[in-house]
């Protein structure tokens, strides 16, 4: 009696395994963002720059004069910029501004700073990238040393995650770097 069950599901056994089991190609989350069209920003500070028609520009919560946001809705992230007048304190600014990054260190794999220089612009400063899980993604520091201090960090709303925001961490350094290269003080 068994061997006639077996012999009548023998043949449906080599009809189910007819086809090679082929495996699944990896899946990777496609993030492309609209290229960058940028435009000239002049909020009443003693700066100005060039923002990319992406984000939209808020107040600090802080209510600080100058102090703004860059929102990027697609994104769910911002670029936090603070502004500060030199007035006997650069050495105070610069530290502060270099400890920023620091902070981020028990999250972050790395932390790489690139020295920036504008002669023609008066702008002089540092730009922090930070790979890892860390909260923010970039920072950097501008002044012309006498009289102007412009501090920028990049923020996602969520919990971070280095792998699944690398496009939108990536697309928001290139935006933060335009941004350093077109800056004019006032």
């Amino acid at each position: 009696m068994k061997l006639k069950n077996v012999l009548l599901i023998f043949p449906f056994l080599l009809w189910a395994c007819a086809d090679e089991p082929q495996p699944k190609p990896k899946a990777f989350l496609a993030l492309d963002y609209p290229e960058a069209g940028f435009s000239r920003v002049d909020i009443g500070c003693p700066y100005s720059f060039e923002k990319n028609e992406l984000a939209t520009i808020s107040p600090s919560l802080t209510n600080t004069p100058c102090w703004i946001n860059l929102d990027y809705d697609l994104m769910n992230g911002s670029i936090y910029l603070t502004y500060q007048q030199v007035n006997n304190n650069l050495d105070s600014l610069l530290r502060d501004a270099q400890k920023l990054p620091l902070q981020h260190t028990i999250k972050a794999d790395a932390i790489e700073g690139d020295i920036y220089t504008n002669d023609v612009r008066n702008t002089y400063g540092m730009f922090y990238e930070v790979s890892g899980d860390a909260a923010s993604q970039a920072q950097f520091y501008l002044t012309d040393s006498t009289e102007h201090f412009l501090t920028g960090s990049i923020y996602f709303n969520s919990l971070p995650n280095y792998d699944s925001i690398i496009p939108a961490a990536d697309y928001l350094k290139k935006d933060m770097r335009h941004l350093m290269e077109s800056l004019s003080w006032e």
